[in-house]
């Protein structure tokens, strides 16, 4: 950090003038059986653009999960379990109406407490919205199965809820993280208990407030708090059947241990460092921006980014030129500015985490662009990093090994394509990966050889609730996102209807 900011300040002022919007007329706390709660210990969310708390938030605790768990078998037991697909249907796409009435109040929440630009954090309420949309769609056409089992036998399979559900979502995708799993697992027929991140709880509590009157009473529930007494809570409770956790592949050790106890299946999106390999023939200003999109969109605090840039030896000085630019025109400013295009990093932890890695990055490798905080006062209160680049890497250093979830991009060269698969492949994490290429058919040889559970060509992204999204190796393993989502809240029965000859 390189000042202090005077509350006369631009930037200061209108933080604290959306704070006061944003938050004037509502309260925050937990959604336990549609009411909200505002007892126990309070939390100041920080706004990270001014170091300055928005709101104090309640925290929740061990006995606030179980109530909210009780709520949640109650909605489900008296209501919820017995609602037709086409109710919960209708119920979902209601919801989403709702919020798409707050989409802007829900962007701005994120914008202040995540640091997000404003025009993503808009783009990600409405990706939130449209996984609730495709979920309440593709939820009225499941279908059991019939298996030939013999001619005096009907042997059928369904498929049933688990009931009550945990959910664990992370700091860096507040919003669309949490429909990514209440879509799915309400669409299912379960109710749910979901944990939002500490850091960034407003969106997902505001958008558990106006589901209300939408669901039954006890069948979504928030309740914020630390992962340590809140997070373990749900991910050993008995009576949660099911336990989906997206975060850091240590905190998800510990969710899947947690649950093991109890024998309750785990859903795991974890970390990520993630390849993107450019062969010769790659059009490069397409790749350049592919690569940038994906290490410097939302700070870098993406789990799925691009941060090891593995390029032919033959384009390495052109690719690693027209990067350094790309990543120099980066607006860093206000997020509540349309023309910002990258925020500050979410906290002060993360914020001295990335710089750590910066520091040792600087002792490994050679520095090409950025580095630190930007220069002058303007910024000089926020968490900001600049878009950093690092030529020179091998997958044997800290900074090309570990996932620093920031603005951190490094840069590699290979040889040829086995040295590329290899040096693509050989992390603990298996995440996502990228190919930049002409080819049609390097396209899909690559695809099969790199061992990542999701893969993009020339460009990052889109992430579209259609396609399951999860990760091989400590990246996790289950799926969010997709049909196969909704069949990981659901549980298979089969059975057996032996037939006797019949009579007349």
């Amino acid at each position: 950090m390189s000042g202090s900011q005077s509350d006369g300040s631009p930037i200061v002022q209108r933080h604290l003038s959306k704070q006061q919007e944003a938050t004037a007329d509502t309260e925050f706390g937990a959604w336990i059986g549609g009411e909200l709660r505002t007892g126990g210990p309070k939390r100041g969310v920080q706004d990270p653009v001014i170091d300055r708390p928005i709101v104090d938030v309640p925290q929740s605790d061990a006995a606030d999960v179980d109530a909210a768990v009780e709520a949640a078998w109650s909605g489900y037991d008296c209501e919820w379990e017995t609602a037709s697909a086409r109710d919960r249907s209708a119920r979902l796409f209601e919801w989403a109406e709702v919020l798409k009435d707050h989409t802007e109040e829900l962007a701005l929440l994120e914008c202040l407490d995540c640091g997000k630009p404003i025009s993503q954090a808009r783009g990600e309420v409405e990706g939130a919205i449209d996984t609730l949309e495709f979920y309440a769609s593709v939820c009225r056409g499941q279908r059991g199965s019939e298996i030939p089992g013999g001619e005096d036998l009907h042997l059928y399979t369904t498929r049933e809820p688990y009931g009550v559900v945990g959910q664990i979502v992370p700091w860096n995708y507040p919003l669309w993280a949490a429909a990514w799993k209440l879509g799915p697992a309400l669409a299912a027929g379960n109710a749910c208990v979901l944990k939002p991140a500490s850091d960034t709880p407003l969106s997902t509590i505001r958008a558990a407030q106006l589901s209300a009157g939408i669901f039954p009473d006890g069948v979504l529930n928030v309740v914020p708090g630390s992962g340590s007494e809140v997070g373990q809570a749900i991910a050993e409770h008995d009576d949660v059947r099911k336990v989906s956790f997206t975060g850091s592949t240590d905190v998800g050790s510990g969710v899947m241990r947690a649950a093991a106890d109890r024998v309750a299946p785990v859903t795991l999106e974890l970390g990520g460092k993630s390849p993107f390999v450019v062969f010769p023939d790659a059009d490069l200003e397409k790749v350049v921006d592919a690569v940038a999109d994906g290490i410097f969109y939302s700070t870098g605090e993406i789990c799925d980014a691009f941060s090891r840039a593995i390029v032919h030896e033959s384009v390495a000085e052109e690719f690693t030129d027209r990067f350094v630019e790309q990543a120099e025109s980066y607006v860093l400013g206000d997020p509540l500015s349309e023309e910002t295009t990258m925020g500050p990093l979410t906290s002060e932890r993360q914020f001295e985490t990335v710089m750590e890695y910066i520091e040792t990055g600087k002792a490994e490798a050679e520095l090409l662009t950025g580095g630190g905080p930007p220069d002058g006062p303007a910024l000089s209160e926020g968490w900001y990093v600049e878009p950093t680049v690092f030529g020179g890497v091998s997958n044997e250093m800290t900074i090309g090994s570990e996932e620093i979830f920031g603005p951190v991009q490094t840069i590699q060269t290979f040889e040829d394509y086995d040295e590329a698969i290899e040096l693509a492949n050989d992390t603990r994490y298996g995440l996502a990966a990228g190919i930049g290429t002409e080819r049609t058919s390097r396209v899909h040889q690559t695809a099969d050889d790199l061992d990542a559970g999701l893969v993009y060509v020339n460009e990052y992204g889109p992430i579209l609730p259609e396609a399951p999204y999860g990760g091989f190796k400590q990246s996790g393993f289950g799926k969010d996102l997709g049909l196969e989502a909704l069949e990981h809240y659901q549980r298979t029965k089969s059975v057996y209807v032996n037939l006797d000859d019949p009579e007349l």
